[in-house]
């Protein structure tokens, strides 16, 4: 028997996960594999926080992707539900049951099919989400308006303005007036930037494909008897997607599991300080427990998703260190960090004003998120945890489970409130927004800060070229993942990351480049 070649994985979010699983899946005991993660929790942002009985999911991670390979994946993880017998009431709306499939009441390994919506809120109103040409958008922005943002889309379409910019990428798109209602302040509370000082590439990434053109022609489409095959329809526009009966971080959960039953070690508060590299390889890292304990590991092969900051600066820690030019690039790449408050409450005062029937007894709308484009509060999306799974939710017939989502950078002055005074700052803007009473409907709440969740596009990311090039110079290195890339991707783009890394070290390939080129398809990514 040949000798097995040994390789450490750094992270155990989806990416970390991914790898793992892939090496060892086959039982062929190729790989000696161990992951380091550097916190207790596995799923990286796509995690489930626990609190009092109900399930917090961070973001909100909708199961959807256009790669056929991740859809088998995840659906050989935690099969897609199907017990004609169970209780509809409870699984919620506007959902097919798959043949065959196990039933969620008996076993929580197990996928739910959930219906998409979300809306905006702006200026008391609200729109669908991606804006929509409905009665509903026009009666909420009044003829006048819609006239004004009309006649500002057409020139838009005969005046195309250079994208050098996110600003011109969505006036393009959408015409300055729509611009300037529904993307110029949410992209501004989202990245702390002005959209003229953030790259295009962000929007070429996000939205790309969405534009008023294609809101019509996927209206239009639905007229039609015939459905649509969604894998060529917009991601922004896709209304359907799975979801664990618990959760995201239930998925991460069990594929950790099964690497460990497949003999992987999962080393848990294991911090990476330290990258040595030899003779033009990475030869070992090292890592810090909680006690301060230092351990060394060598290895054939190196897969990191760890932030590209962090892991450059542990390069530099080592004997040889990093060049100079480099650090500056890594240190410079910016973050916007993430905040969610989850209130649960007695009741919310918004109706249900569309055709969509809800789960339990207080009143409840049925969105998935609403994004909150009014500049005038601080929130940017509200999570309604009822509707991605009733199983989030202790008491799904009598309390609502929402999350409130801000962005802000780590150790400013939202970061730093306490638990007590985030929860009352939350509380407040829901008031002041009509969507509960007060204090008097919030029975419990949770803080749970994020950091680096979103990876930016300004600063020295128009340098990440030249630190990708360096960092691809470590022959058994692969960079994978959302921070591990410094690309703003979807998890299904972090899973795909990782198996193009593990594809590279099964077949000896040395170019990079099908690593790297996983989230740059521009039409690819979900806008949110």
């Amino acid at each position: 028997m040949s000798e097995r070649k040994s390789v450490v994985i750094i992270g155990g979010g989806p990416a970390g996960l991914t790898a793992a699983w892939e090496l060892v899946k086959d039982d062929t005991h190729e790989y000696d594999v161990t992951v380091l993660e550097a916190t207790k929790e596995f799923g990286g942002i796509s995690r489930t926080v626990k609190h009092n009985g109900n399930r917090m999911d961070i973001g909100g991670h909708r199961f959807f992707s256009k790669d056929d390979r991740i859809m088998q994946w995840w659906k050989e993880v935690l099969p897609l539900q199907g017990a004609p017998s169970y209780d509809d009431r409870k699984l919620g709306r506007h959902h097919d049951l798959e043949p065959g499939g196990p039933d969620p009441e008996k076993t929580d390994k197990v996928m739910l099919k959930r219906h998409r919506v979300s809306r905006i809120y702006w200026n008391r109103h609200f729109f669908d989400y991606p804006i929509s040409l409905s009665p509903n958008t026009i009666r909420a922005m009044g003829l006048p308006l819609t006239f004004v943002a009309g006649m500002s889309y057409l020139k838009s379409v005969f005046h195309k303005l250079p994208e050098t910019n996110l600003e011109n990428f969505y006036i393009n798109r959408f015409g300055r007036k729509l611009y300037s209602m529904f993307f110029e302040g949410y992209t501004e509370k989202l990245w702390g930037r002005h959209p003229s000082q953030i790259s295009a590439d962000w929007g070429a990434q996000r939205v790309k494909g969405l534009s008023i053109i294609e809101v019509l022609k996927n209206a239009f489409m639905k007229l039609l008897p015939k459905k649509q095959d969604s894998s060529k329809v917009e991601t922004s526009l896709i209304e359907e997607f799975w979801y664990p009966k618990l959760g995201p971080g239930q998925l991460w959960e069990t594929v950790e599991e099964n690497c460990r039953e497949h003999g992987v070690q999962v080393i848990t508060d294991a911090r990476v300080t330290k990258i040595s590299q030899d003779a033009g390889r990475i030869a070992s890292v090292t890592y810090t427990d909680p006690a301060g304990n230092e351990t060394v590991l060598e290895a054939d092969e190196f897969i990191s998703s760890m932030p590209l900051k962090d892991l450059v600066n542990a390069v530099d820690a080592s004997a040889a260190g990093a060049p100079e030019d480099m650090k500056t690039i890594a240190n410079g790449l910016p973050y916007r960090d993430f905040v969610t408050v989850g209130l649960l409450c007695k009741r919310l005062q918004i109706r249900n004003t569309t055709n969509i029937p809800t789960l339990g007894t207080p009143p409840i709308v049925p969105d998935c998120w609403i994004y909150v484009q009014d500049p005038g509060y601080k929130v940017g999306r509200i999570q309604i945890f009822n509707n991605w799974s009733p199983y989030l939710v202790k008491d799904v017939d009598h309390t609502v489970w929402i999350g409130l989502e801000y962005f802000c950078e780590e150790g400013d002055e939202f970061w730093n409130l306490s638990e007590e005074e985030a929860r009352a700052f939350a509380i407040r803007e829901l008031t002041r927004m009509g969507i509960i009473r007060g204090e008097q409907d919030v029975l419990d709440a949770h803080r749970e800060r994020v950091p680096k969740a979103y990876p930016a596009y300004f600063d020295t990311y128009s340098r990440i070229d030249e630190l990708t090039e360096w960092l691809d110079s470590f022959g058994n290195l692969y960079c994978v993942g959302r921070n591990g890339q410094h690309h703003y991707n979807n998890q299904d783009h972090s899973m795909a990351t990782a198996i193009e890394a593990v594809s590279n070290i099964r077949t000896g390939k040395t170019s990079k480049k099908n690593v790297w080129s996983v989230n740059t398809e521009k039409s690819y990514h979900e806008s949110k």
